[in-house]
């Protein structure tokens, strides 16, 4: 359980170290649940300087100032998985860098086996988020 902002970071800061070129963290939750809170920290752990924004109406930012390049999904607006072949996202997906991808649920069938899924749920109290993690082996 993250009890709040300074958890999040911890483990934001910490899952960066893991990733690798080809990482692919999918992030499932309802509105305000952290989502790009966790990017963010995800963001600094790989070095980015640039703020971290959510991509909504971009679908996609680019970030290339850290140890990885980052490609930050927003796919709340995608209608139809069809967009995202139409964004070229298997470039992003199975390049150098390493993807985060919001709303990874509307977009599932096309999210890899081997990717980092995280439920993210509201906790009992005020800032608290439950993480459900599959993908990644304990210890973070």
């Amino acid at each position: 359980m993250i009890k709040d902002e300074k958890q999040t970071k911890e483990f934001g800061l910490r899952l960066a170290d893991r990733l690798v070129p080809g990482s692919i963290v999918a992030l499932i939750g309802n509105l305000g649940t952290g989502k790009t809170a966790l990017t963010k920290y995800i963001a600094e752990g790989l070095g980015i300087k640039e703020t971290i924004t959510s991509p909504t109406f971009t679908i996609v930012q680019e970030y290339y100032d850290g140890r990885l390049p980052l490609y930050h999904f927003d796919v709340y607006r995608i209608n139809d998985v069809e967009e995202m072949f139409e964004l070229g996202y298997e470039e992003y997906f199975f390049g150098k860098g390493v993807c985060i991808v919001e709303w990874a649920d509307l977009i599932s069938e096309i999210i890899p086996e081997d990717a980092i899924v995280i439920n993210i749920s509201y906790g009992e109290n005020e800032g608290e988020r439950i993480y459900e993690i599959t993908g990644l082996e304990a210890g973070l």
